[in-house]
């Protein structure tokens, strides 16, 4: 499968959630074996050779990319999660939302200063949740290596946003 077909099987759903915005669905790319599949082996070949010692993984549909990917880099997942959901000492770090605020937060245990972590998500648009994530790790003085998503929104600042921060991104499909 090629990166396009890939990137076909990524649905459009017009005015959802609201009026205006295209909401690009990953639904049918994990209801099709063989999309799911050269998904992850895409992030594979990208990464096997760069010594990756975590995939952090950020709620919800992260945690889907990134356990496989890890589990297809023989190393760990470390779990970045919305408030409350994690049993334990856990680091927070709050990020601004388009209107509002939410926070992220790690287990204090989680990395070590000797890490290299590759963060994944599903998507980014403005950046501010991986830009989250990248607070937290750089608090464990762990080495972050990229981040990579499924999907980039090419309109929304995320890319801009992250680089400025000195972040490395990968994105498999853009729109």
């Amino acid at each position: 499968m090629t990166l396009e077909q890939l990137k076909n099987t990524i649905a459009a759903i017009e005015d959802y959630p609201k009026p205006g915005i295209t909401f690009r669905d990953i639904t049918p790319l994990l209801q099709n074996a063989e999309a799911f599949s050269a998904c992850i082996d895409f992030f594979v070949e990208r990464y096997i050779q760069q010594g990756i010692t975590q995939v952090a993984a950020v709620e919800a549909r992260g945690f889907i990319f990134g356990a496989a990917i890890a589990k297809a880099l023989g190393c760990g997942l470390t779990l970045l999660r919305k408030p409350g959901k994690l049993p334990g000492n856990v680091i927070t770090q709050r990020y601004q939302l388009e209107y509002g605020e939410d926070q992220l937060q790690m287990r204090s245990d989680s990395l070590k200063a000797s890490d290299n972590v590759l963060i994944v998500d599903d998507l980014l648009a403005t950046g501010g949740t991986v830009e989250a994530a990248a607070k937290l790790i750089k608090q464990t003085q762990a080495r972050i290596h990229e981040a990579a998503f499924l999907v980039t929104l090419d309109g929304l600042p995320g890319e801009q946003k992250l680089q400025q921060q000195g972040l490395a991104c990968y994105t498999l499909c853009r729109f």
